[in-house]
């Protein structure tokens, strides 16, 4: 007999869980992709999206996954040759880099390991060592889906200006948009990226990037840009066909209208406290876990960690055998342990994650945690006792979130 029978749980680090007011929004016949209320829903969505990164600057919509914004925003602001900074926490920052290469792009890769931010001190240095600034932008993950460490752009932005720096500040915010706080314009970052399938609540199949007037400049300095990738005729459109370089995405925008609508309704500083309350009831659970057991959360410091995912090492096999019974006896699926294999467990069974992102509320937060202690007993994996009583005592009494 399996427990796992009813609606099921997709707690990974996206794709995120889909509200039903998306999925009926885009349950409807396509409508005319040239004019009409496809033109008004457009025009309404680009400020909407706006609201969420906070800028005033542009936004242009792609259809496509992460890796296609990467390149996108590459594609805009890069010519082969180039030199761009990447300090890395995690493999996502890698990928970015490897996107890099394949267009020709030279990448000075910073790796601070799996388990640290970036140190901003050691970047102003590096930034301070090209006296012929030859470097054109700081690239970074916001938050690294796979070791779940958070980075502060607010840090990286005064190591740019003590330097003096004319380089662009560069945000990958796949997994933190819509989860952690993040005011693009404020923290001086010139472009930032995010995916559909996240904190935005959306199927896979879109992508977006943010940049302000500063990343326009080096657009336009750019003598050959592929008309596919190109933001200008996406951001100053004549028709709504060249918002998408083609035919729209149509029930991909139905649903993003829908998540929007619902963003705003609770209020973007809102989303960002209840992520934040749910992520701390997560950690209490794992903290107790790991007094009695060989649970170790990737991340030590709170400060540090994402709101929108938590990477977990439980032992060689351990993670693997976890993800397994949640799934199939309970109906919870857990992120596998992306990039964080090690010498003596190389294909990273003794790692998962638990994605905590988008639509997301106390009782399928408890419920999940309670899931996970099963999982622990039957598996007879030593941990610690008392994590969903530690996890309801954040719920209950949730109090100031600090950012």
């Amino acid at each position: 007999m399996s427990l796992a029978h009813g609606r099921p749980y997709l707690a990974i680090p996206g794709p995120s869980v889909m509200p039903d007011a998306v999925l009926q929004a885009m349950h409807q016949p396509a409508p005319n992709i040239y004019e009409g209320d496809i033109v008004t829903l457009v025009e309404g969505i680009v400020p909407d999206l706006k609201r969420v990164a906070k800028t005033d600057g542009e936004a242009a919509i792609y259809i496509c996954n992460g890796h296609g914004a990467w390149e996108a925003a590459l594609s805009n602001l890069f010519q082969p040759g180039d030199r761009v900074l990447i300090p890395a926490t995690g493999r996502f920052a890698h990928g970015w880099a490897d996107m890099a290469v394949g267009l020709g792009i030279v990448p000075q890769i910073v790796d601070f390991g799996t388990k640290s931010t970036i140190d901003a001190d050691r970047i102003e240095e590096v930034l301070r060592a090209d006296t012929e600034r030859q470097i054109k932008a700081v690239m970074f993950s916001h938050v690294d889906t796979a070791t779940s460490i958070r980075n502060d752009p607010r840090a990286l932005r005064a190591a740019l200006d003590a330097a003096d720096h004319p380089a662009l500040l560069m945000a990958d915010c796949i997994a933190s948009m819509a989860c952690d706080e993040f005011h693009m314009d404020a923290w001086g970052v010139d472009v930032a990226i995010t995916g559909s399938q996240k904190g935005l609540m959306v199927p896979p199949g879109l992508s977006f990037v943010f940049f302000n007037d500063r990343a326009k400049e080096f657009r336009a300095a750019n003598p050959r840009v592929s008309r596919y990738w190109d933001w200008v005729p996406r951001t100053e459109p004549e028709a709504v066909y060249q918002y998408f370089g083609g035919t729209s995405p149509t029930h991909h925008l139905f649903g993003l209208r829908a998540a929007l609508d619902m963003l705003h309704e609770e209020g973007m500083e809102r989303v960002w406290a209840r992520h934040a309350t749910l992520a701390r009831a997560i950690w209490a659970a794992c903290e107790r876990w790991a007094e009695g057991g060989a649970m170790v959360m990737n991340v030590s410091d709170p400060a540090l960690r994402s709101h929108a995912v938590t990477a977990l090492g439980l032992g060689i096999g351990n993670g693997q055998k976890l993800r397994i019974w949640t799934a199939e006896n309970a109906g919870l699926t857990l992120g596998i342990g992306l990039g964080m294999s090690t010498e003596d467990d190389p294909d990273g069974t003794g790692f998962f994650r638990i994605g905590h992102m988008g639509h997301l509320n106390a009782h399928m937060v408890l419920g999940a945690v309670g899931v996970i202690e099963a999982g622990l007993q039957a598996l007879q994996i030593p941990h610690g006792h008392g994590a969903l009583e530690k996890a309801a005592e954040v719920v209950a009494q949730p109090g100031a979130v600090a950012f």
